[in-house]
């Protein structure tokens, strides 16, 4: 089963067959990926897909003009060779620059048993070494709780991080249902839905059928 955010590095066939359904401009970026070596990244699935196909996508480092380049595609998934979570936040670290790298060490210390996992401009330029950070840059990490404990540890965490780095970012929930960290936060106590993003599309949701999920602790 894929996930949003794993990272998926295809077969030759599956470059080919990648390769065959891409625009002509898109090429270059997809030869690229394949001599380079370098993970797609599993995206929501579109709509029409059939069976037994995967949504991927590739983030290309932002143009002079700040503008960032996307390429969508997708993949049968006997043509994806392997398959890793998101980086985690420690594999991650030693991209950041310099002005955030002490806080992040930090963070990724005190997290302990906290899950906490590293995708967007700060994972693809460890993945890649190109240059995808900028000063608009976020932080974007994933909180993945296994129990209520893990949640509320991990809120208070990026809570508390956040006061000096730019952090961003979502809670993934044990049934792969994803809330922006920083919405869930805001809603806690009230009776508000949460925007969530699955695989299969994006639905408003009570926090109370996510927080079922998670093990008691």
């Amino acid at each position: 089963m894929f996930s949003r955010h794993d990272l998926a590095w295809l077969s030759g066939a599956g470059w080919d067959a990648v390769r065959a359904r891409a625009l002509p401009g898109q090429h270059a970026a997809i030869a690229q990926w394949q001599r380079e070596d370098w993970p797609a990244i599993v995206r929501r699935v579109d709509a029409g897909l059939a069976a037994g196909q995967v949504g991927l996508g590739i983030a290309l480092p932002p143009a002079p003009d700040g503008t960032k380049g996307r390429i969508s595609l997708h993949a049968d998934g006997a043509d994806i060779a392997r398959t890793t979570p998101a980086l985690s936040l420690a594999d991650a670290v030693l991209a950041a620059p310099p002005c955030w790298r002490a806080a992040l060490v930090a963070m990724a210390l005190e997290s302990d048993d906290i899950v906490l996992r590293a995708y967007g401009s700060l994972a693809m330029q460890a993945l890649t070494r190109q240059p995808y950070l900028t000063a608009a840059s976020d932080i974007d990490l994933l909180l993945i709780p296994a129990n209520l404990a893990d949640l509320r540890a991990g809120l208070a965490l990026l809570t508390r991080h956040a006061e000096l780095l730019p952090l961003d970012g979502e809670i993934v929930f044990p049934n792969g249902a994803a809330v922006a960290w920083k919405e869930w936060r805001d809603a806690e106590g009230r009776a508000a839905r949460v925007l969530v993003k699955q695989a299969g599309g994006v639905r408003l949701m009570a926090p109370a059928q996510l927080l079922a999920t998670l093990e008691d602790a």
